[in-house]
């Protein structure tokens, strides 16, 4: 679902309870995210605020005036180093990597990311496209794919942690009214371009005379939650190692190419940042390419004319489609998948074990992370007038959580690009490349009607 990098895939094996809440990065990005905003809401309480430590650099319009900001305010970026290699320090130990490779490759990633940030806030970026996601992406794929990344390095790229826990901190800026507004449009125009193109690709897969689990594996690829959804239909079906390798690699692919083609389509357009928001949400295959691009089209507000709405309108719609109206479904399609090729695949050999468990272990845990931080914030701000929420609240809770979330985010991109290599995309072969390939066309298309078409007075008035 999130990381769009690998360089082995395996299915993982059932863990204990007590074993799982330290060994999965899901649920460390749930003790991070929620950790931070339970001391921000206790700060609040307390009169105080986190936005010291949130730093996060501001709008400039000349190289001397930016280095002097950096200046101004390095006592708070050193703390904020040291607050993030502590918090995502404990989480990869706990993970099982080495703190003593992790925390000087995390700080090559906080320095870069720093500069990435930086250059996001010159008065001329958006006239050039200069958001931070896609130069941090294009800029991670330039060194990653021709001087190479030195091996120390890779222990700080850690693209799994970095992006739930920007999703947890998400949560705390979406709030629950929001979500159960937006839900039912989410999901019935999710469930529509799901199930079409998880039929596309698998049918056309099964007339190009593939495997039916390698079918599978692709169609749930395609349809749900990109490398999340095909490594559990591939531990569901069992599908050969090779098969999830293959839809992992026409995942990446599609999903760093709709980083870049859905916002020009969209900004081409003039479409508003609710609409495309969901138009991106609905048809990107990865939460960190669609985030990264979603963001990069909220930059335009205000910034290109014609493009209405504001920038967290085009973050927060496509957050309602992929991770409340896609992402949830991953353990109900391992789930049907694995009684499909239980009960109709046994002669293949297949003898996976379909029970209700299944969709608790295939479930995205870090989900429950966002929405209990969409819980703390709505309770929060339910005793609060808008006026007071825009005056307190806002400024003091919701703006240095949104910070924090920018600079995880901005980790997750740089280290997507930094992790993918072009080669692995050269060994997928022609038809499963061509079958995946008409689920995409399908989802775009499709997608792009029901945000611009079907459902554009929700998606239009969601981004006011």
């Amino acid at each position: 679902m999130t990381e769009i990098a690998h360089s082995q895939v395996h299915v993982p094996k059932r863990d204990s309870v007590w074993t799982e809440l330290v060994r999965k990065d899901d649920w460390w990005a749930i003790w991070i995210g929620l950790g931070l905003v339970v001391v921000a809401a206790g700060l609040v309480a307390n009169g105080s605020s986190l936005k010291w430590l949130a730093v996060a650099p501001q709008k400039w319009t000349a190289w001397p005036e930016a280095l002097a900001q950096v200046r101004a305010h390095a006592a708070q970026y050193l703390a904020l180093f040291v607050l993030w290699a502590a918090l995502f320090g404990i989480g990869v130990s706990a993970l099982g990597y080495k703190l003593s490779r992790f925390l000087p490759a995390f700080a090559l990633v906080f320095l870069v990311s720093l500069g990435l940030y930086l250059l996001g806030q010159w008065d001329q970026a958006a006239r050039y496209n200069l958001e931070p996601p896609l130069v941090a992406l294009v800029l991670g794929l330039a060194v990653a794919n021709t001087v190479g990344v030195p091996r120390w390095a890779d222990a700080g790229l850690r693209v799994e942690l970095y992006i739930k826990t920007g999703i947890v901190l998400l949560g705390a800026s979406l709030p629950l009214t929001l979500i159960a507004w937006a839900g039912p449009v989410a999901i019935v125009q999710a469930a529509i371009v799901s199930l079409t193109t998880f039929g596309v690709i698998y049918f056309t897969a099964a007339r190009l005379g593939l495997d039916r689990r390698l079918a599978a594996t692709l169609g749930t690829g395609g349809a749900v939650c990109g490398v999340s959804g095909a490594i559990a239909t591939a531990g569901a079906v069992g599908a050969r190692k090779e098969h999830a390798s293959i839809a992992i690699s026409l995942v990446i692919f599609w999903a760093i190419l709709a980083i870049f083609i859905l916002p020009l389509l969209a900004r081409g357009l003039q479409l508003p940042t609710g609409v495309a928001g969901a138009w991106i949400g609905t048809s990107e295959f990865a939460d960190a390419a669609g985030l990264a691009a979603a963001q990069a089209y909220g930059g335009y507000a205000g910034h290109v004319a014609g493009i209405s709405g504001t920038p967290e309108a085009a973050v927060n719609a496509f957050t309602l489609m992929k991770v409340i109206g896609r992402d949830v479904w991953i353990g109900v399609w391992a789930f049907v998948l694995s009684i499909v090729a239980t009960t109709r695949w046994q002669a293949t050999g297949i003898h996976s074990k379909a029970n209700p468990g299944e969709i608790w272990r295939r479930f995205p845990k870090f989900v429950l992370g966002f929405l209990i931080a969409s819980a703390i914030v709505t309770v929060i701000s339910s005793g609060y007038s808008y006026a007071d929420y825009k005056k307190i609240v806002q400024p003091s809770l919701v703006a240095p959580l949104q910070s924090l979330r920018v600079w995880a985010f901005t980790f997750t991109f740089l280290a997507i690009g930094l992790t993918t290599r072009f080669r692995e995309f050269f060994s997928v072969g022609a038809k499963p490349f061509y079958a995946f390939t008409a689920g995409v066309a399908v989802n775009i298309v499709l997608g792009y009607l029901l945000s611009t078409q079907v459902f554009v007075g929700f998606w239009t008035r969601f981004g006011q």
